[in-house]
């Protein structure tokens, strides 16, 4: 019988081994006739058909973002952090995982988290996302036939576990509070992620704003939905930094928004800014569909913070550079977060480990 010490090990041992296959996977050094590869290149091209949104490309994006965080060092870093926080229980919970399908694997921390917990996961995928979680756990019952007895999904309402961990919009957080409010629980609802500019960002810089705005087709908590700018900011530069992910503008769901809200404008004799593959509105608010970019002029900083405060349960990300921002992030970094860097801000390993 392995102690807490020697489990935790053997879970970066085993983890880092999946990292590693990911890694060989993305590089084309696996075989077709690997047991392994041919259950990932089978769950992308299911979740490719069955969801427009999941492109091959935001898949292996999501896969590489994944083995990133899985390196040995990050996982010995993040883990360190509770090595006096482990469970004492004498047996392990079970913990239902309620997963979001916005982007590809989106799950997957909690996933992690609740076995580095030395919990059960009893996850109900999304049925926008209801291949490639599995396919990992299946890669993992290779790697280590033990993870069987502490992984089980299920297309069915949840039953018979000890906390819950539910990630939803607005709207079924409701209904999340209402159906596991009496247990312990951690509930996500809608976020989302600003930029704050100055006018004197570089190309370079701007050019990785645009991924923290258009991977996965913007539809992550992560993904920049609004802009802060200074009053008569030129936004000729930031539209041609953009440009580079302008081959968005081909995918026809994408597509099919940006000529529906631009049509909807032209009607509504709305202004906006058209950049041709993407659209730009003046709009408080940092709710928008796909192809649609708010901005807000601020004439100083204190208005922005300001907004930060009001809306602090409403953000995920902060990005931009020489404000001085709380948690603020690098440009081109919000949608490659660390193991230690929890949604919401709620961290999911306390919370697993304090039950």
């Amino acid at each position: 019988m392995l102690d807490r010490e020697q489990k935790t090990e053997k879970h970066i041992e085993n983890f880092s081994c999946l990292a590693k296959f990911i890694e060989n996977f993305l590089h084309e050094k696996t075989t077709q006739t690997d047991k392994r590869s041919i259950v990932l290149t089978e769950a992308i091209r299911k979740s490719s058909l069955e969801n427009g949104f999941f492109t091959e490309f935001n898949i292996r994006f999501a896969l590489d973002a994944i083995a990133t965080m899985l390196s040995p060092e990050n996982l010995n870093k993040w883990i360190s952090a509770y090595k006096n926080q482990q469970n004492n229980q004498d047996a392990p919970k079970t913990i239902g995982v309620v997963m979001a399908g916005n982007i590809p694997m989106v799950g997957f921390h909690d996933f992690l988290c609740v076995l580095f917990s030395g919990n059960k996961f009893l996850g109900k995928a999304s049925q926008s996302d209801k291949y490639l979680i599995q396919a990992l756990a299946e890669i993992l019952f290779e790697i280590d036939a033990d993870y069987k007895e502490y992984i089980t999904f299920t297309s069915e309402r949840l039953e018979n576990f000890d906390a819950v961990i539910a990630t939803g919009s607005n709207n079924t957080a409701r209904y999340f509070e209402y159906y596991f409010g009496k247990y312990p629980h951690i509930i996500r609802k809608n976020r989302n992620s600003i930029a704050l500019l100055t006018g004197n960002e570089t190309l370079e810089q701007l050019t990785l704003l645009a991924q923290d705005i258009f991977i996965y087709f913007g539809l992550g908590c992560r993904n920049i939905t609004k802009l802060f700018v200074p009053q008569n900011y030129n936004f000729s530069l930031l539209i041609e930094a953009c440009n580079s992910c302008s081959g968005i503008i081909n995918h026809h769901k994408y597509k099919n928004n940006y000529d529906y809200y631009k049509t909807i404008f032209i009607m509504n004799n709305q202004a906006f800014i058209d950049a041709e593959f993407f659209l730009m509105q003046e709009n408080t608010s940092m709710h928008n569909p796909i192809s649609i970019l708010n901005y807000e002029f601020y004439v100083e900083e204190k208005t922005i913070q300001s907004f930060i405060t009001s809306q602090a349960e409403n953000l995920q990300c902060i990005v931009g550079n020489n404000f001085k921002i709380d948690g603020i992030q690098n440009f081109g970094t919000t949608q490659n977060p660390n193991l230690w860097d929890y949604a919401d801000d709620v961290d999911t390993m306390k919370f697993l480990l304090n039950l």
